[in-house]
């Protein structure tokens, strides 16, 4: 029986924490197939990580009321395009936040009116303003100023003989010691998000809704405002993420940037151990989710594996991963069914 109770525990520690065990795994992998991990090279998963981890905060949190966004990597791409311009014109880091944060939102915003107050589906809503985000951000890159967009002909570039382009430079590329400050800011808004959903109102207000939206509706929770709200947070993220891109690259292409993004966001947020129905999983698990998918891909780098093959491998291991998380508890209803039957033959 006492043998019983420690397994149980053990069960239970692994089903809160697995994704500890899945990035440690991972790691260990990746330690072995690189060709020497320093200490600079495992620094350097941390301030890889830093935009998609940012950007999978916000998705995480979608994801718990049981919705998705697929247009964060296509809102990423215009943002920070935009934000790009805003620099270009003041010279001013923190207006090019404000700006980059508060457009973010807006677009947020936008989705999260029609899914939460129009109840549309989010995968339709989410689908046509990835669409119309890109397109918007390719056009203006094409018609607008050559002298705003830093004389790029089909990419957005920061001025660099602006006096704030060095500190923008070393926000995004420097270090506190060994650790990025991009990395740093990753591990502080994970922090944020953690104390929003498991100490606050409004977090257990967004859990209760991905358990269940008519339950939370009746016991007076406003699910439509609630969804608006999550989608511009949400936003906002992907325009904090935006402005860790400009200042990580000191420019923005308009055709690559934040492509498949929305597909390593959610594939985070799974390997973090979030469930798509919504409801269940610790945003914790977020920045593991997030430093795991990272490391997926430098093992991929390391293997030397065909470039053209890199995204069929990724797909696959979040259709594993997802297939596992569906699974799972089936298979554990299934067992506590056997057991009781077992104990009403005896």
């Amino acid at each position: 029986m006492k043998g019983k109770t420690i397994g149980d525990k053990i069960a239970k520690i692994w089903r809160g924490y697995s994704f500890i065990f899945v990035f440690y795994i991972i790691f260990t992998v990746y330690a072995f197939t690189s060709s020497g991990l320093t200490m600079s090279a495992s620094m350097n998963i941390l301030r890889h990580s830093a935009v998609i981890g940012i950007i999978s905060l916000g998705m995480g949190m979608i994801c718990l009321t049981g919705e998705i966004d697929l247009s964060v990597g296509s809102m990423l791409a215009l943002v920070s395009g935009f934000s790009v311009i805003v620099f270009n014109i003041t010279d001013n880091i923190f207006l090019t936040l404000l700006f980059a944060v508060f457009f973010a939102a807006f677009c947020g915003g936008i989705n999260g009116f029609l899914v939460g107050v129009v109840k549309m589906p989010a995968f339709i809503v989410t689908l046509a303003t990835m669409l119309i985000y890109r397109s918007f951000a390719q056009y203006f890159c094409q018609n607008i100023d050559k002298k705003l967009a830093g004389g790029g002909s089909s990419v957005y570039r920061m001025i660099n003989s602006h006096s704030s382009y060095q500190i923008m430079y070393q926000f995004g590329n420097g270090k506190i010691l060994l650790f990025p400050i991009v990395g740093i800011m990753l591990i502080l808004f994970t922090v944020l998000f953690v104390y929003i959903l498991n100490d606050t109102k409004f977090g257990k207000k967004v859990y209760a809704i991905g358990s269940s939206a008519k339950s939370a509706f009746m016991s007076g929770i406003n699910v439509g405002l609630v969804k608006m709200l999550v989608f511009i947070i949400a936003g906002g993220m992907v325009g904090l993420a935006s402005f860790f891109w400009i200042a990580m690259n000191a420019s923005s292409d308009p055709a690559t940037t934040g492509s498949s993004f929305e597909m390593y966001a959610i594939a985070a947020v799974v390997l973090g151990g979030i469930s798509m129905s919504g409801g269940k999983g610790k945003c914790l698990g977020i920045l593991f989710g997030s430093l795991s998918y990272t490391v997926i891909d430098k093992i991929i780098i390391a293997l030397k594996m065909n470039s053209l093959i890199n995204d069929a491998v990724k797909g696959i291991i979040l259709i594993v991963v997802i297939l596992i998380q569906v699974a799972g508890p089936q298979i554990k209803q299934r067992m506590e069914m056997m057991k009781s039957r077992k104990r009403e033959e005896g």
